[in-house]
């Protein structure tokens, strides 16, 4: 796992392509990240499911309690398939800019 931090931001790279083994390592380590924004760098795993996907849903819910987004990026999942709960973008630009309008929305009160 590489770790990138950009302001508010943290940026984790599955560089093994083991998503499962991931997902572990990250729960394991939230009380490390749980004051910062999450983009989840699942791109380099070219064997990605839907139902691989649906495993960070108890995750992402944890990290939101925090009032603190999690996007995913992965470019080899069909989006439409996604649940609400999860945002799924294909690159770390779109991520970080799904971070950017969250936060505005926090700020917002909404």
């Amino acid at each position: 796992m590489k770790v990138e931090h950009k302001g508010h931001t943290a940026i984790l790279k599955d560089t093994q392509g083991d998503t499962a083994s991931f997902l572990m390592k990250i729960t394991h380590e939230h009380n490390s990240f749980k004051n910062s924004n999450l983009i989840l760098d699942l791109s380099h795993n070219q064997s990605l499911t839907l139902e691989t996907v649906k495993s960070f849903s108890d995750f992402i819910k944890l990290h939101q309690k925090q009032k603190k987004s999690v996007v995913l990026v992965a470019n080899s999942v069909n989006f439409n398939a996604i649940p609400k709960n999860i945002i799924l973008v294909p690159t770390i630009l779109e991520a970080h800019d799904i971070i950017e309008m969250e936060e505005i929305e926090r700020d917002l009160g909404f």
